[in-house]
Formats: C-alpha cells, structure tokens, sequence
C-alpha cells in the first residue's frame, strides 16, 4: 500500500475546493456538528451526574446509607448496637427513638418527626446535625431545628416552646396528648426545603422519658458506610439472630434515582442523535467528492492504484473530518464544564434543588461512552462513501468523461 500516495491526495482533498465550494462547507458543516454533538454530550452527563450526586449527597444525610428496623418491638436494643460496634468497627452506628410532634411558640404551630439521638454517635454520622450541634451545649430537654421550623416559629436562641406528641394517654373518658417544654439552642440547614420544614432533633433520654420507653430499647439504628452496597450483606447476616432488618437509602430512594437514571440514559440517546445527524454531512460531503473526482479516481485506478488504497483515502477523509471534530468537541466541552463550574452563569433556586450552583461531575462511564459512541458513528459514516469510491467503473469513465 502506498502510503504517500493516500496522505498526499488526502491532503489535497482536504484543501477548500473553489471549483465546488459546497462540498468543502458540507465538510466544514460535519465538522461543527460533531463537535458540538460531543460537546453537549459532556455538558449534559456533566450536569446529569452531577445533580444526582448532589441528591444522593444530601438524602445520604438526613436518610442515612443505611438504617436497621426492628421486626418486633424491643429487636433493635443495646445489645445489639454492641454487637455491631464489635463486629463492624469501621461502621459508625446511632441509634435513635422517633416520633411525630406538633410544635407551637405563642400562636404559632408546625408540625414534624422529631429524633432522639446520642449526640456523640450522631456527630459521627450526619454532618448536618454535627454543624449545627458541635459548639452547643445539649441538655435533655434541649431541641436542634431545621431552619425552616425556626425561622416559622420566630425563635430565638434558648427560648422555649411547647411540644405536643401524637402518641396519647387516656384520662377518664378523654384522651390527652402528651406535651413537653423543650428549650431552642440551634438550627441546621441540609439545602433541602422538605427536611428543614419537618425535622427536629432532642436527646434519645428526653423522648425515653416522655414516650415511656425502655431506656435499652431504639426505635432503630442509623448506619453510615461508605460502601453500603456491600456492607448491608454482611449486616444482614448478623440481623438474621436479632429479628431485625435493614434497608438502604437505594431501596428508600428507589423509585426517585430509577427516573433520574431513566431521564439521563434517554438524554443520552437523543443528544448522540445530534451527532448522528452530523454524521450524515460526512456522507454527503465524501459522496460528493466521489462524484466530482471520478476522472482522478479512475486514473489512479488505471495507472495501477488498488480499490484498497481508493477506499482507504476516502475512510481516512472522512475519519480526520469526524475525529477533529470529536477532538474539538471534548475540548469545548471541558472548557464548558470549567466555565459552568467557576463562574456563577447559572444560579439554581437553593428551596427547590438543594443548592444554588449548578452541580457538575462527568464520569469516566459517561466520557468513555460518549467517545466510543461518536467514534463508531464516524468510521460507519465513512465507510459507505468509500466503499462507493471502489465501485467506479475504470472504462466508462474514461471514455465518457
């Protein structure tokens, strides 16, 4: 094969044709198309992965990686928590007692789940309530709110309120609620609305002594891991002797991240459709080079050049065209990432997304794929027309043109 030869007319090819202007901008076209293809490509993965990290991040937060129920009540207590910590001691365990609670301060009143937690355990796993808890004094009766609760009641700090709690006790032929006074100390802020409205935070011996509850006893145990996937097998082991079970935030969460996943693999499809059409701008683009180079195609065929060196040259135009497009197209694309996450062009609604920069993270998976995919839509694109080149016919050509 001679390979100076198929560089030197490619590289003519290549070179902006004045005599048929609109195979070279149908060239050009293809080019653009590719590369702003790919370049969306990224952008959005970017911006795909990076939203779904940000939920994950937070529902990690308030939801826990994982979180041990009791089957029965009382199968979730001290001894097991012991168990546990022995046996898992890289695993961070806080075990919690719950309840709904309506909580009022003057005429104000707003409802919640309110948690009992051991403060040091708790630190450990949920940096929301570390942050909000770590330089603040907690007694028994002291409360941790979200911000959305504090800023309706209007508190300020070591001020108190009254809590009225759903679980009730008969007195005579009525039936009373249970109600406390707590003392406000402070407030965390996870970035989502729904948590800030609805959570609030005690110690597990205040809810003990209200509830009525076996101070050995949890209503659960909140784990954090940092490989829940694996971590929920070996745990659920142990739990098989305790009639307890276990739940991941992926089985809490599910239906949520299948639709993200769902939207993002639908978003890929349609944004590689963008790619494909330029696709077909190379096509049109060597079609027509074949067409208007006939006579030279024929020439180098009867001057003893192989259909394999005719094909390659046209494979290799049209692979140069898709690939510096790809190439380009990767290059914008981090560029785009780097703009979008330095500077503040987009700015989210805080309320609603959980946090007001655009959250961006493209994955290995995601890159690779968006490669793999451009990169055979280009050869297959290519391969056509230079297939078509082989297939002149020497002879008529020659006498005819």
């Amino acid at each position: 094969m001679n390979k100076k030869l198929i560089n030197f007319i490619v590289k003519k090819y290549l070179k902006f044709d004045k005599k048929n202007p609109f195979i070279s901008i149908s060239a050009i076209l293809a080019f653009v198309g590719v590369a702003v293809g790919v370049m969306v490509l990224i952008v959005s993965m970017a911006i795909m992965n990076g939203t779904a990290k940000e939920f994950k991040d937070k529902l990690f937060t308030m939801n826990y990686p994982l979180s041990i129920y009791p089957k029965y009540e009382g199968s979730t207590n001290k001894e097991l928590l012991k168990v546990l910590e022995e046996k898992f001691p890289k695993l961070h365990f806080s075990p919690f007692l719950s309840s709904q609670a309506i909580i009022q301060n003057g005429d104000t009143m707003s409802g919640g789940v309110i948690y009992g937690v051991h403060r040091e355990k708790e630190m450990k796993i949920n940096s929301i309530y570390k942050e909000a808890a770590l330089n603040t004094k907690i007694g028994k009766y002291d409360i941790i709110l979200g911000q959305g609760i504090k800023d309706k009641l209007f508190l300020n700090e070591n001020e108190k309120m009254t809590l009225y709690f759903t679980s009730i006790d008969p007195s005579g032929f009525s039936m009373m609620p249970k109600m406390k006074r707590f003392k406000y100390k402070s407030a965390f802020k996870s970035g989502l609305n729904a948590y800030d409205k609805a959570y609030m935070y005690t110690t597990i011996e205040a809810l003990q002594t209200i509830l009525k509850k076996d101070s050995n006893e949890y209503d659960g145990i909140h784990v954090y891991s940092d490989d829940a996937f694996a971590d929920i097998k070996l745990i659920e082991k142990v739990l098989q002797d305790y009639d307890a079970g276990i739940v991941g935030w992926w089985q809490q969460n599910g239906n949520f991240f299948a639709a993200m996943e769902m939207e993002k693999k639908a978003l890929f499809i349609v944004l590689m459709l963008i790619i494909l059409i330029a696709s077909l701008n190379i096509i049109s683009s060597l079609l027509m080079t074949v067409m208007s180079r006939r006579k030279e195609i024929a020439l180098l065929l009867s001057m003893g050049a192989s259909k394999k060196e005719i094909k390659n040259i046209f494979l290799r135009l049209g692979t140069i065209i898709g690939f510096s497009g790809i190439a380009s197209g990767v290059a914008l694309g981090f560029f785009g990432i780097y703009i979008l996450d330095n500077f503040n062009i987009i700015s989210l609604p805080a309320d609603v997304y959980g946090t007001s920069k655009l959250p961006l993270l493209l994955s290995n998976t995601d890159f690779f794929s968006i490669l793999i995919g451009a990169i055979v839509i280009v050869i297959l694109s290519s391969y056509y027309p230079a297939k078509k080149a082989t297939n002149i016919d020497v002879i008529d050509v020659l006498r005819n043109e």
